[in-house]
């Protein structure tokens, strides 16, 4: 039996308007769903601080046990969620799967979430046991965004729940099955009581109205870096924490002792895997000035080598951006770069949402490719002289997630590493990588700090609360 029928996969009646869920490659409706309004917010986050009560009285091991079902269940449902990655989210089936490992993973790790040591025993001055413990903070708000929906929303949701929370989810409406929907069905496959998860597929109204809610102490955001100010400023009003995880135009930097053969395809795939749509994409290629030409001309002939199409239907390497205004925004860079003066060296053409990985070369801080976050298949290349140089240019701008760096000397990449301020640095590789044991997050733009992962998932989702005990009542002056 599928795991995902479209005639009940709505648990919940919503009361917004229809929505259909379509196919980028083709344009076909996959699914129609209907979309959540501010008054449908507010009964879930009810209903989810209702159940959650219970929920963090359950022992650990049986909170432990849904979330290691739901990652055996991610793993026995593979190939249907897979079909419905590729085509709601436009991902290459490669791209999918990785995508259902580390759901998988994600939820095993919150499973040992559950019993991890949640306090400390504290030196007190008066007779008396004092000691911290992590408690459940109620009601986690998910809001998650389309490019990779399934690890986006279950890096949250599986922690969240693992520590005792209710989660209301928000997923972007363009994936809101398998950013959420299906997390819904394997998870209640996997015995989650109800009432413990919403899935809010919605717009901009359903999502403030998410941060605003007073029920809602703590808001888990990933998605652009202008849309995580505004949830961030609301969210400070409203004196809750926000986690966000935002934007990036992330440098990859090749010193002159790089194996050019070897990189190449390396900075192809930080570029152009899943059409550049991850905020950790190489955004910019600063290439020692020695290797530079050769850099562009080869980076271009592997671009002019990929091919782009339908992903569920042909074997590609990448497939549609997912939307119109997406492809629009995509263009609009390129083609003001070209005006300003960089050179177009592969790419820049698309048929409908299919565009082709692109490089542009003779880049400069004012290249808007360069400069901006393209969210696409987009590879702007730019010399540099020296390693102070690269620093500088690897440094500059107003993110800082994800770092890379190519040598032959991994001592040295390890030093320039410590002179660029990012929240992740990978040397000898490129910047999109994810685990589900690593934390996560950027600085500056592009976050506010790691947010996922092992112990950071443990802060982000609990309070430490101080309690103290006494054999006898406390005697005071008066």
């Amino acid at each position: 039996m599928p795991l995902l029928d479209p005639k009940t996969w709505q648990s919940q009646t919503l009361s917004g308007g229809e929505y259909a869920v379509t196919e980028p490659a083709t344009g076909e409706t996959l699914a129609t769903i209907t979309l959540a309004t501010a008054a449908d917010v507010a009964t879930a986050t009810g209903q989810a601080r209702a159940a959650q009560a219970e929920w963090a009285r359950t022992p650990h091991f049986v909170r432990a046990g849904v979330l290691r079902r739901a990652g055996d269940l991610f793993t026995a449902r593979a190939e249907e969620l897979r079909d419905w990655i590729v085509r709601e989210s436009g991902s290459v089936p490669g791209k999918a799967e990785f995508e259902l490992h580390v759901a998988a993973q994600e939820c095993y790790e919150a499973a040992a979430l559950a019993s991890r040591p949640a306090g400390q025993i504290l030196p007190s001055e008066a007779p008396r046991l004092s000691y911290t413990r992590r408690v459940p903070v109620g009601v986690v708000g998910v809001i998650s965004p389309f490019n990779a929906p399934l690890i986006l929303s279950i890096r949250s949701v599986a922690p969240a729940l693992a520590l005792g929370n209710g989660v209301v989810l928000k997923p972007d409406p363009r994936t809101a099955v398998c950013g959420g929907l299906a997390l819904a069905a394997v998870l209640a496959e996997a015995g989650l009581p109800e009432g413990l998860l919403h899935v809010l597929p919605g717009g901009p109204e359903a999502g403030q109205a998410l941060v605003a809610d007073p029920l809602v102490p703590v808001i888990s955001f990933t998605g652009s870096t202008a849309a995580g100010r505004a949830v961030g400023e609301a969210a400070g009003r409203h004196l809750k924490r926000a986690h966000l995880e935002l934007g990036g135009n992330s440098a990859l930097v090749v010193l002159e002792d790089a194996d050019i053969d070897a990189v190449i395809s390396t900075a192809a795939w930080g570029s152009f895997f899943h059409q550049g749509q991850i905020c950790m994409t190489t955004g910019r290629h600063l290439v020692h000035a020695s290797l530079y030409e050769e850099y562009v001309e080869r980076l271009a002939a592997k671009a002019d080598s990929l091919a782009v199409g339908d992903p569920y239907r042909e074997q590609v390497h990448l497939g549609p951006v997912i939307d119109d205004s997406q492809l629009a925004k995509i263009r609009g860079l390129v083609e003001s770069s070209t005006a300003g003066g960089a050179r177009l060296a592969a790419g820049g053409t698309h048929e409908r949402l299919f565009y082709r990985p692109t490089v542009l070369a003779g880049v400069d801080d004012s290249t808007p490719a360069y400069a901006e976050e393209v969210f696409g298949p987009v590879a702007p290349v730019r010399p540099f002289k020296d390693a102070d140089e690269a620093a500088a240019l690897a440094a500059d701008g107003p993110y800082g997630l994800s770092l890379g760096i190519v040598t032959r000397d991994t001592a040295r990449g390890l030093d320039l590493a410590e002179r660029i301020p990012t929240g992740i640095a990978h040397i000898n590789d490129q910047t999109v990588n994810d685990e589900a044991v690593a934390p996560f997050g950027g600085i500056a733009a592009s976050g506010t700090g790691a947010r996922f992962g092992g112990e950071a998932n443990l802060e982000a989702f609990t309070e430490l609360r101080w309690t103290t005990v006494r054999g006898d009542v406390a005697a005071y002056p008066f």
